[in-house]
């Protein structure tokens, strides 16, 4: 298991697939899987039954997990970049490679 370069609440650009050049925030990480969900990319369509939450049952629109390989991280400038690690001090941070800001 490696350490995730991507965080939730994080926004990211989809650079593979269908979805590519997409831009959305990510709203869950599973560092098991090694994906993320993004808002509004990758959206399916999930028959549901009738259940007590929900009576009517029918067609429901959800997010579908992204491998993380596929996305890439916005900065502020909305250019995308690669994730690093290092030291400030005693805490770890993570920084962009293009620009060497701290994110």
């Amino acid at each position: 298991m490696t350490k995730l370069k991507i965080k939730s609440g994080d926004t990211v650009q989809i650079i593979a697939g269908d979805h590519k050049g997409s831009e959305g925030k990510v709203l869950k990480v599973s560092k098991d899987k090694n994906k993320a969900i993004v808002e509004g990319v990758n959206v399916v369509k999930k028959h549901t039954k009738p259940s007590a939450q929900n009576p009517q049952g029918g067609i429901v629109e959800k997010e579908a997990p992204i491998h993380i390989s596929n996305l890439s991280l916005l900065t502020g400038k909305g250019e995308t970049t690669r994730v690093g690690f290092k030291m400030e001090g005693d805490k770890k941070v993570r920084f962009s490679k293009k620009s060497n800001e701290v994110i």
